[in-house]
């Protein structure tokens, strides 16, 4: 199919190449632009010239608004089209997309807004009031709502506006998006994608996960994830529209939902959870998945058993792949037969263009079977973090490795194998938790005088928390209360599922918690 020429993208006559990542995208779209692009669960229908439309007049609003260059955009929204006509429209007028997830709460946002001060905040119409006055405070000089049912100021205001756009020019390594990823200290850190590293990304999984046009039978996407991630925002969303691929839209996550939909759809991408759930459903066959051609996974280790039953219930072999907010995708399975089987327990082998290497603590490269730590390399690493050039300098080798912080090996067939987090990460349905986060919010509640958060194995989420608690001399602590404090005051995937009041913390000589001893006496 002949690549769609869009003519409110502007002219490209001003001799610069022009690396804007939405260029690329709509450049991709089918040529009949009235052909359906997304399809919701609610019923709802958007064309490619909708996506168009909405995301010219949407950038055209916020073009309006005269932000510096570079300027953020902080978004806070329940997943709708219109938040992702909001991400293309960010992109079209050259501005930085940062998506938080929804379930963020007063404190949590408080310190976004500070941090990365954006000059826009989008949020859903319920939280405006006090997200309104966190943002004024940071120095956000707009907010707009945005809400699931396709109403709030921010479309009231786009509706204003023309349909006809010129895409702000950009270059490879201008920012296009700022992720943030917390750390073992418990401050978050803002990973700065450009519209290089996220292009070339989209590219190559393009063409090794075998991407299908409508000529060559038409692929179609369920798309079941969050956006306010790498997996739903990028990995799903650039892959479709990059193919000019259909996808159907889900609001939420639902095992019934998605059985519904399966047999009108080619590719399904979810975390292990979502793969869990639909292996409960008695409606899981292989006749409603025999239309299917590719099931990826990815976010959190997929146990065996899952891989296996999945095998076993529809015939279809899932894709595990490797990627990270920092980097995007970095390694996958293979999706040809010819390239070699889908190991279950790995993430295969790095993609093209990625190198991928083995070291141990003291800069030895580890040869083959050999347990170390992950440094990658590639068109898709990241810029940096954002205000943070010493935490940035740390994480790069002096030839340009980003220590991943993941600990693995490489097999002798080139497959790539993750044991764990060299930090003591916790990945729950798919959601990284970093249990120095949630610990400084435990050893806040009166009477606590420690804490110790460690994850351990569960068939549901992959993993979840387990906090052990140590009480201040006289008090008598309710591990019901804390939990709920917790609730009130953090995102639910970070609240530890269980709480263990005890008497004292293993440690080592050096005084350091043991939380291998914690995981084992947890699991048992």
């Amino acid at each position: 199919m002949t690549s769609v020429s869009v003519p409110q993208l502007g002219p490209k006559d001003t001799g610069v190449i022009d690396h804007n990542l939405f260029s690329a995208l709509a450049a991709a779209f089918p040529q009949d632009t009235s052909q359906c692009a997304v399809e919701t669960d609610a019923g709802l229908f958007y064309s490619w010239q909708d996506l168009l439309d909405a995301s010219a007049m949407v950038a055209n609003m916020l073009e309006s608004l005269e932000l510096a260059p570079g300027a953020r955009i902080a978004v806070q929204v329940e997943k709708s089209v219109e938040a992702l006509i909001l991400y293309l429209a960010s992109l079209r007028a050259g501005l930085v997309y940062l998506p938080l997830n929804s379930a963020y709460q007063s404190a949590e946002m408080a310190y976004f807004l500070g941090d990365a001060v954006p000059a826009v905040l989008v949020c859903s119409g319920h939280h405006f009031g006090e997200l309104s006055k966190l943002a004024f405070a940071a120095g956000t000089t707009h907010v707009f709502t945005l809400n699931q049912d396709r109403t709030g100021t921010l479309l009231s205001r786009a509706a204003q506006f023309s349909r006809a756009h010129a895409v702000a020019q950009a270059h490879s390594d201008d920012l296009a998006a700022i992720i943030y990823t917390s750390g073992t200290t418990g401050r978050s850190k803002g990973a700065m994608l450009s519209h290089g590293n996220l292009l070339s990304n989209a590219e190559v999984l393009k063409a090794y996960w075998g991407w299908r046009r409508a000529e060559q039978g038409g692929d179609v996407l369920i798309h079941a994830l969050p956006i306010f991630h790498v997996h739903g925002l990028f990995v799903a969303i650039h892959g479709a529209l990059l193919n000019g691929s259909k996808m159907i839209w889900l609001a939420k996550f639902d095992t019934r939902t998605v059985l519904r939909h399966l047999p009108r759809a080619t590719v399904f991408m979810g975390v292990p959870t979502l793969y869990v759930r639909l292996l409960a459903e008695t409606g899981l066959n292989r006749a409603v998945a025999q239309g299917m051609r590719l099931f990826i996974s990815g976010s959190a280790p997929l146990l065996l058993d899952t891989f296996a039953q999945w095998q076993q219930r529809t015939g279809h072999t899932i894709l595990e792949r490797y990627g990270m907010s920092e980097t995007a995708m970095l390694t996958s399975n293979p999706y040809l037969v010819t390239d070699g089987v889908r190991k279950g327990g790995t993430v295969g082998r790095p993609l093209p263009g990625v190198q991928l290497r083995i070291f141990d603590d003291g800069d030895k490269l580890l040869p083959a079977g050999e347990v170390g730590g992950i440094q990658v390399k590639g068109p898709n690493v990241f810029q940096g973090y954002w205000n943070m050039p010493d935490k940035t300098s740390e994480e790069f080798t002096t030839d340009g490795f980003f220590k991943t912080g993941d600990v693995g090996y490489i097999d002798a067939d080139g497959y790539v194998t993750i044991v764990g987090r060299s930090k003591d990460l916790i990945i729950s349905g798919g959601y990284n938790v970093y249990p120095a986060e949630i610990e400084s919010y435990i050893n806040a509640i009166p009477g606590v005088a420690e804490s110790a958060v460690v994850g351990v194995p569960d068939d549901d989420f992959g993993e979840v928390g387990v906090a052990a608690v140590i009480a201040k001399p006289g008090v008598e602590l309710q591990t019901t209360a804390i939990l709920s404090q917790l609730k009130a005051i953090l995102a639910n995937f970070k609240v530890p599922k269980k709480c263990v009041v005890l008497s004292e913390l293993p440690r080592n000589t050096m005084g350091k918690v043991q939380k291998n001893v914690l995981r084992q006496q947890f699991q048992e």
